[in-house]
């Protein structure tokens, strides 16, 4: 039980110790902000540690000595975004204040400034600061100008949270910096089969759903024209969808057959007990094979276009859907046949995909590749 408790004084001793020097480092490297932090909460445990009291006093007194330096230094530029510097400045001030008021021993010790004033009259200068950069980028009129002017009063209202001037005015800003695309619905030029009448609805809905809710860039949204109808919106730019080439291919059937052959024990004859022949013997087989295959394919042409109807960009997707089959019969004694030619025998044949099915393949696939096509295009406006 003592060398229990022996080695717990010893871990506490060597851990005081470790906390003294960390802080002591950090004093002399010159990081006299995390030095003050390290030994005000080393001190709560350890009040009385003197070589902590005065790493605490001599951090405090430059870390207040170099902000306050970096302060007349802000003040004296004509920068528009020194308030901003100036808060974090007093802002970090505020910290060490912080992390010394919570032991009131140590709080005697130090005698911190409290900053807390300081920081609500810099956080109104630099809100006010990122609020006029703002109107200043309103002013240009055009998208970029007003995505800008929309980050400076995102800015603003976390220096002034809850300003409705300053909400009121992001909001202006993110509507007219956001582009609005309608998507129109898809279209088919031509078919090398004209039996199949197929409803491009539900593909329609599903691009313009996936883009609406992933589009990458929350500065594009995504609608249907009845969408934009309804809620009056302005169309900055316009997705034309074109259906193109859809071919379902002809199945070409291959039929092969191949000999095979094996020596196999054919009987066993026996003399005696401990005397057995055994007599070897060629069987043989026949193995019918059927390989059957099909290709698909079809292609969309994408075309973009702006409010005035001039083509900014196009590109052509292709799909393909690739269908094979193989099975095998055979004729003759089985014990010829090898591991493989059992594996394949094993397959069943199976039943050509049907027409409805291959398309929805080539659509689905197409539709999945133009909303990448139509969302990388856009995040790189």
């Amino acid at each position: 039980m003592r060398s229990k408790f022996y080695s717990i004084f010893i871990l506490a001793i060597v851990s005081m110790m470790i906390g003294c020097r960390s802080a002591l480092k950090l004093y002399q490297k010159g990081k006299y902000d995390e030095a003050v932090e390290v030994a005000a909460k080393k001190l709560q445990k350890d009040p009385g540690n003197l070589s902590l009291q005065n790493t605490i006093i001599e951090a405090y007194r430059y870390a207040v000595n170099d902000h306050e330096s970096a302060i007349a230094s802000y003040e004296a530029s004509n920068n528009d975004l020194k308030w901003e510097w100036i808060y974090n400045e007093y802002a970090s001030l505020q910290r060490l204040y912080d992390a010394i008021y919570r032991s009131p021993q140590v709080y005697q010790l130090v005698q911190p400034a409290d900053y807390s004033s300081s920081l609500i009259t810099y956080a109104e200068k630099a809100g006010e600061a990122h609020f006029e950069r703002g109107l200043a980028w309103m002013r240009n009129y055009d998208k970029e100008s007003f995505k800008n002017a929309y980050s400076e009063f995102q800015t603003a209202l976390k220096f002034i949270p809850g300003d409705q001037e300053v909400i009121s005015r992001m909001n202006e800003a993110y509507g007219l910096a956001v582009t609005n695309v309608v998507i129109l619905p898809v279209t088919r030029y031509d078919f090398q089969f004209s039996s199949y009448n197929y409803d491009y609805k539900n593909y329609n809905d599903r691009l313009i759903s996936d883009l609406k809710y992933n589009s990458g860039n929350r500065f594009v949204k995504f609608y249907s024209p009845a969408e934009a109808r309804n809620l009056n919106v302005h169309v900055d730019r316009v997705i034309e969808l074109q259906m193109q080439n859809v071919m379902i291919g002809r199945v070409s059937e291959t039929r092969k057959t191949r000999e095979v052959s094996k020596e196999v024990v054919t009987r066993e004859i026996t003399y005696k007990p401990d005397s057995v022949v055994k007599v070897y013997g060629t069987v043989k087989a026949k193995v019918n094979t059927v390989e059957r295959a099909r290709h698909s394919e079809g292609s969309m042409l994408i075309t973009i276009r702006n409010e005035s109807g001039r083509i900014l960009w196009t590109d052509v997707l292709s799909s393909h859907d690739d269908w094979y089959s193989v099975f095998a019969t055979y004729t003759g004694d089985d014990r010829a046949l090898s591991d493989s030619d059992k594996k394949l025998l094993s397959r069943k044949e199976e039943f050509l995909p049907s027409e409805g099915d291959v398309i929805n393949y080539i659509y689905g696939d197409l539709i999945s590749n133009s909303s990448y096509k139509i969302r990388d295009y856009f995040n790189r406006m």
